[in-house]
């Protein structure tokens, strides 16, 4: 051609290969199904057992969601409290009225580590001996958010459901006696932890 020019009709040969749907001579075979052997089913023993799915065999990231469980566990061991003894009168638990929060399990590097966020309302029923009279007041505990390993710190806030006829001084007295209910919820607490590592 003149001036050096190429022929734009001639072939041109590229290193650039894709699949196709029809198979030509040079193609790969299709693959056959093999049924495995049992010993290629089952885990050889020397490996060591890992933790989580069975699918995540590397230990790699995974989270398992234990909100149900936890929130009914919670339920449950903070209404088996009973009544606690005050130097005039006693209260107790009628219901757990919020459980709001999440609990996690993580398996990640073939270790296992778990945690939880939670907020808290106890209703409480109690009897008090007021000026020789017996008074029935009705409140809440409010345990405010709290995490895995922070029992040490946990507080409490209480409010008293409208008791008009009371006077504030024993008001006063009566909330100091439902503080008293942060040891046993605490260690209702600890226990659902100790729980919550065995999951």
């Amino acid at each position: 051609m003149e001036n050096g020019g190429e022929d734009k009709h001639s072939s041109v040969t590229t290193s650039y290969r894709y699949w196709v749907r029809e198979a030509s001579q040079d193609a790969a075979p299709l693959p056959v199904p093999r049924k495995l052997s049992a010993d290629e089913v089952a885990p050889p023993d020397s490996q060591p057992p890992t933790l989580g799915s069975i699918w995540n065999k590397a230990g790699t990231w995974e989270e398992k969601n234990l909100n149900k469980w936890a929130a009914d566990r919670i339920k449950e061991l903070l209404g088996s409290i009973g009544s606690v003894e005050f130097p005039a009168g006693k209260a107790q638990i009628a219901e757990v009225t919020k459980c709001s929060g999440d609990a996690f399990l993580v398996t990640v590097r073939n270790k296992k580590r778990v945690g939880y966020t939670y907020e808290i309302t106890l209703k409480i029923k109690g009897e008090w001996t007021i000026r020789e009279e017996i008074k029935t007041v009705k409140g809440h505990v409010d345990i405010p958010e709290f995490s895995y390993g922070e029992l040490d710190d946990l507080q409490v806030e209480v409010r008293l459901s409208e008791e008009k006829d009371l006077p504030q001084q024993d008001k006063i007295m009566i909330k100091q006696d439902l503080k008293q209910f942060l040891n046993p919820v605490r260690e209702k607490l600890s226990q659902f932890e100790e729980e919550l590592k065995d999951r």
